[in-house]
C-alpha cells in the first residue's frame, strides 16, 4: 500500500514529460536563474548545514570547521548534496564554508590540499549533483580571520577575489556571502562579489539586536542592498523563530528606504531563545550537546510558514539542518511549488505512513493535529530549559580575537581557562 498525495513529486513530474524516451537523448531544458525563480514568486528551498551533518559523520573537524572534506572525502560531500537534493533543495551550495586561504591554514591547522584545490573540489561536486535535478549551484564565501584581526579592506578582498576567480572559473550559477557578523566585511565581500556579474546573495548571522556593532538589521540589509546584493537575509547563529523575526526586520529597513530587494532564512536547527547578540556559540552547549535542542519535522514546518507568510521565498537550513528538516520545508510549501520532494515516496504527510504500524496506538498517531499539539519531552529530569551563555563581549579588535596562523599555546589556552573560570 502507498500513502497516496495531492502533489505529484518530482520524479514523477519528469517521467510524465519524458515518458519512455531514454534520459540520455533527452534534451535538458535550460534551468531558470535564481532571480528568474524568485521574480516569478517561486519558493525556492535552500539545502542544510554541512559543516555539522559532515562533523557528526567523521569528515569536519569541529573547531576550525573547514571544508577539506571536498578533496579528501568526496563522496561523503557528494553523499550529503544527493540527499538535500533528495529531500527537496533547489541550491546545492558549494562545500567552501571557511574555504579562504587564512582560515583554512589558521590556529595550527594544516592542509594536504591547496584552497583553491579545495574550492575546486566543491565546485564540481555541487554541480555534478545539481544536474541530477532542478537545482542551481551557488558559490559561497563567508567570513575571514583576516577581518578579525583588523587587515586592511583592500587585504580582506584580495581574500574573496582567490576565491570568486575559481567560482567564475566553474561556472557556479549565483554567489552567496553568507555568515558574517559584521555588515561591513559583509559589505566588502558583495563589492568583490558584484564583479563578477553573477546575481548576489547576502546573509549576516545577526539577531535583532543587529551585528556585533550594534549596526540595526534594517541598516544592516539597506547597507547590503546598496553594495550590490540583490538577496539579502539571515543565516546560522539563532534559530527559525529569532531569524525570521530579523529578516522582517531587514525587510521594513529596505522598503522605507525605497529600495527593492529578496528575502532569504537560512536558519539553526536548534532552539535558541535564550541567546544573545552572539548567538549559539555562546551557548555552554556548543557544540558538541547542543542536541536536546533539535527541531523536530514538525517545527520545520512552521517554519517554513512563517517565513514564507513574512515575504521570505529562498528558505533553507544552516547549521544542525538534516535533509528529514529540509524535506519538512518542502512539504509544508508543496501546495505553493505543486509537487513534493522525492523524499517524499517514503514519508506519510503529517504522519499519515503510520497507518501501516502494527500497534494500534502508534497508528491512532496518523494525524496532523497530534503532531501539531505535541509538547515533546527531552527525557532529561535533572536539566534546565535553557542556558546562561557566555558573554565575553569581544568582537573585531580585541586582543582575544586576534588571529595567527600558529597553533594555539598551552600559554594561550592557560589564559583562556583562566578568565573563563574567573567569569569572564
Amino acid at each position: 500500500m502507498r500513502v497516496q498525495s495531492p502533489f505529484r513529486t518530482q520524479k514523477d513530474s519528469v517521467a510524465e514529460k519524458s515518458g519512455p524516451v531514454t534520459a540520455a537523448i533527452i534534451m535538458a531544458p535550460a534551468k531558470k536563474n535564481i532571480l528568474e525563480r524568485l521574480d516569478a514568486g517561486e519558493v525556492v528551498i535552500g539545502d542544510g548545514g554541512f559543516v555539522f551533518a559532515l562533523e557528526k559523520r567523521g569528515y569536519v573537524k569541529a573547531g576550525p570547521w573547514t571544508p577539506e572534506a571536498a578533496a579528501e572525502h568526496p563522496e561523503a560531500v557528494r553523499q550529503l548534496h544527493r540527499e538535500f537534493l533528495r529531500a527537496g533543495s533547489n541550491v546545492m551550495q558549494t562545500f567552501t564554508f571557511y574555504a579562504s586561504d587564512d582560515k583554512l591554514e589558521n590556529r595550527g591547522n594544516t592542509q594536504r590540499f591547496t584552497g583553491q584545490q579545495i574550492n575546486e573540489a566543491a565546485c564540481d561536486l555541487a554541480r555534478e549533483v545539481a544536474n541530477e535535478g532542478d537545482a542551481l549551484v551557488a558559490g559561497g564565501v563567508s567570513q575571514t580571520p583576516s577581518y578579525l584581526s583588523c587587515k586592511s579592506e583592500n587585504d580582506v578582498k584580495a581574500i574573496f577575489k582567490k576565491q570568486i576567480d575559481v567560482f567564475v572559473q566553474k561556472s557556479v550559477d549565483f554567489l552567496i556571502a553568507e555568515y558574517f557578523e559584521h555588515v561591513e566585511e559583509a559589505e566588502w565581500a558583495v563589492q568583490v562579489l558584484k564583479t563578477t556579474g553573477k546575481p548576489v546573495a547576502a546573509t549576516l548571522c545577526i539577531g535583532p539586536e543587529g551585528d556585533l556593532n550594534g549596526v540595526s538589521p534594517g541598516d544592516c540589509a539597506v547597507r547590503l542592498v546598496k553594495a550590490g546584493a540583490q538577496i539579502v537575509g539571515i543565516n546560522c547563529h539563532f534559530d527559525p523563530d529569532t531569524c525570521v523575526k530579523t529578516v522582517k526586520m531587514m525587510k521594513e529597513g529596505v522598503e522605507k528606504a525605497g529600495l527593492k530587494a529578496h528575502y532569504m532564512t537560512q536558519p539553526l536547527a536548534y532552539h535558541t531563545p535564550d541567546c544573545n547578540r552572539q548567538g549559539f556559540i555562546d551557548l555552554p552547549e556548543f557544540p558538541f550537546s547542543l542536541e536536546p535542542r533539535i527541531l523536530s519535522r514538525w517545527d520545520m514546518q512552521k517554519y517554513a510558514r512563517e517565513a514564507y507568510n513574512a515575504g521570505v521565498r529562498f528558505i533553507g537550513g544552516c547549521c544542525g539542518f538534516e535533509p528529514y528538516h529540509i524535506r519538512a520545508l518542502a512539504e509544508e510549501l508543496a501546495p505553493e511549488r505543486g509537487f513534493l520532494p522525492a523524499g517524499s515516496e517514503k514519508h506519510g504527510t503529517w504522519g499519515s505512513g503510520l497507518e501501516m504500524h502494527t500497534k494500534p496506538w502508534v497508528r491512532a498517531r496518523a494525524r496532523r493535529d497530534y503532531w501539531e499539539k505535541l509538547n515533546p519531552a527531552s527525557g532529561r529530569p535533572y536539566c534546565p530549559s535553557m542556558s546562561i551563555p557566555d558573554g565575553w563581549g569581544v568582537t573585531k579588535g580585541h586582543a582575544d580575537l586576534m588571529q595567527q596562523k600558529e597553533a594555539t599555546s598551552k600559554d594561550q589556552l592557560k589564559a583562556l581557562f583562566d578568565k573563563a573560570s574567573q567569569g569572564h
